[in-house]
């Protein structure tokens, strides 16, 4: 359990403000140096990490984070986040990351400098469809 959030079963980590938000960062922070990132490496997956539990916040009415350890066919060892919300989805997804877009006034660098900061990135969403 983080100091700030609930922990369900299975590690999953309700994310449902500003308070959970900040625990989950630091549970990712606690995995990447459990795991030997360097600075740099531990500065990007939670800087992805924050981007994409604030969008789950903001625009997702919450979700949950889960964080798991994952190794490479070479030997090095990463870390797999799946964050989960309750919004309406992503109607546009290739909108959704093009440099620049933005629901909310900002500068849209959100999920395509996540994109960036990270070796893989997936989306799935599901439009209209009941939660």
């Amino acid at each position: 359990m983080t100091s700030a959030g609930e922990t369900l079963p299975g590690g999953i980590e309700l994310i449902r403000d500003d308070n959970d938000l900040l625990g989950g960062r630091h549970a990712v922070r606690r995995v990447a140096l459990q795991l030997g990132f360097d600075l740099v490496g531990q500065t990007m997956i939670v800087t992805a990490a924050s981007e994409l539990l604030r969008n789950a916040v903001v625009h997702g009415g919450g979700g949950t984070l889960s964080i798991e350890t994952v190794v490479a066919p070479d030997g090095r060892y990463g870390v797999r986040l799946t964050v989960r919300d309750l919004g309406p989805g992503i109607t546009d997804i290739a909108a959704a990351m093009a440099d620049g877009y933005s629901t909310t006034g900002g500068l849209g660098h959100g999920l395509s400098g996540t994109r960036r900061m990270v070796d893989e990135f997936e989306i799935r969403s599901a439009p209209g469809r009941a939660r």
